[in-house]
């Protein structure tokens, strides 16, 4: 893609956000749109996997503090209509009473530091400048999402994660050019991905016509990915997650994001992990949590309980006297942590007030009221108010 294509998009449009958005906002936008327009949610819809292109183009640019800089400088400079002028030059900096765009950027001769300003959106160069149209580019990093039940959150599991998204294409093996061929270097601009363009006494760099910045021609593109070397494809991952990850956490596959261009390292791939809440269990830190309902007999008399786990079951003893909401702690219960070892299992106690009492259990507690009448479990607080 040329400077004057990728400039000419409004990306903040494309996730619908404004130029201003925090980074937060723009990945909550397109994760938003990513989700509608997925390819596996809409299958056979052209439209829909169009803007699932465009949006995972557009957070490849905003999501990456560099690129957001570089393009929203570009855009400030070129961006209304800039690419319209005559003769090759940047909109009314080309026509008479114009200056030389040089002078602004620095540079000696021609736009000087313009190369630069595109070189990290684009890839392209001035003749004679550092680096080069096809220099290495690391592949943008992408992020999924995975739901599991909380039994696989506290234990870890291996899940199978399928994605719909840019790769490197089998076909041409990221090359663009049909099987059998290669690209060639374009003769109009060197290689470059640039042409100057002389203007009376000015000289203006612009992104060549021929090759559109690229620096090479394909003459056979690939069928598969029409000589963009990156297709769109399904593949299937199998993801080890691992024991205690908590609802929300995100986890690194590296490598596994979009492929790299001109052989540079693939991005990440970042999962993001949602855990289903469990029926009976809580979870606090590295700590499990369970309410176990009791009676009044139970705790003043003391007991032992059988407790669930998540591994099968324990017995608790409750000691005569305990008061209702008391925690008890079993260890090594909990959730499996990185040192190989556990949290605990916290035990909180609560008692059931049936809601209704025949006629024998009724009587039974009026006889016990009246045996401990003399027993006042408000007294310190009466004490604590002065009644």
């Amino acid at each position: 893609m040329s400077a004057r294509e990728w400039i000419e998009k409004d990306f903040y449009a494309e996730l619908g956000v404004s130029s201003d958005a925090s980074a937060d906002e723009i990945k909550k936008a397109y994760r938003k749109l990513a989700r509608e327009n997925h390819p596996d949610a809409n299958p056979g819809n052209a439209q829909a996997e169009a803007k699932f292109k465009a949006v995972s183009e557009a957070y490849g640019v905003l999501s990456d503090p560099e690129k957001r800089k570089q393009y929203d400088e570009a855009r400030r400079l070129f961006g209304s209509g800039a690419f319209g002028g005559q003769g090759g030059g940047f909109g009314g900096f080309g026509g008479p009473g114009g200056f030389d765009l040089g002078d602004l950027f620095g540079g000696s001769q021609g736009v000087g530091g313009l190369g630069d300003l595109f070189g990290g959106l684009f890839g392209n160069r001035r003749p004679g400048a550092t680096g080069t149209a096809n220099r290495p580019r690391r592949g943008a990093d992408v992020e999924t999402e995975v739901r599991i039940d909380f039994t696989e959150s506290v234990r870890g599991a291996t899940v199978p994660l399928r994605l719909s998204s840019p790769a490197t294409c089998a076909t041409c093996r990221g090359s663009g050019a049909r099987p059998g061929t290669r690209p060639r270097t374009c003769p109009t601009c060197a290689g470059s991905g640039l042409v100057t363009r002389n203007q009376g006494a000015f000289a203006f760099s612009e992104p060549c016509p021929d090759c559109r910045g690229r620096g090479s021609l394909i003459d056979s593109p690939c069928p598969d990915c029409r000589g963009e070397g990156v297709s769109t494809r399904s593949r299937t991952l199998t993801v080890r997650i691992p024991a205690g990850v908590s609802d929300g956490q995100r986890i690194r596959l590296a490598g596994q994001g979009e492929p790299g261009r001109h052989g540079a390292a693939a991005g990440d791939l970042y999962v993001v992990v949602h855990v289903s809440p469990h029926r009976v269990f809580g979870r606090s830190g590295d700590d499990l949590t369970i309410t176990v309902p009791v009676t009044f007999p139970e705790l003043a008399l003391g007991t032992t309980l059988t407790v669930p786990t998540l591994d099968g079951k324990v017995t608790l003893k409750v000691p005569a006297g305990t008061s209702s909401g008391r925690t008890f702690r079993v260890r090594g219960r909990g959730v499996g942590k990185k040192d190989g070892s556990s949290g605990d299992l916290l035990v909180t106690l609560q008692v059931a007030v049936p809601s209704k009492l025949d006629g024998k259990a009724a009587e039974a507690l009026a006889d016990y009221a009246r045996a401990t009448a003399d027993h006042d479990p408000r007294r310190e607080l009466n004490e604590l108010l002065g009644r």
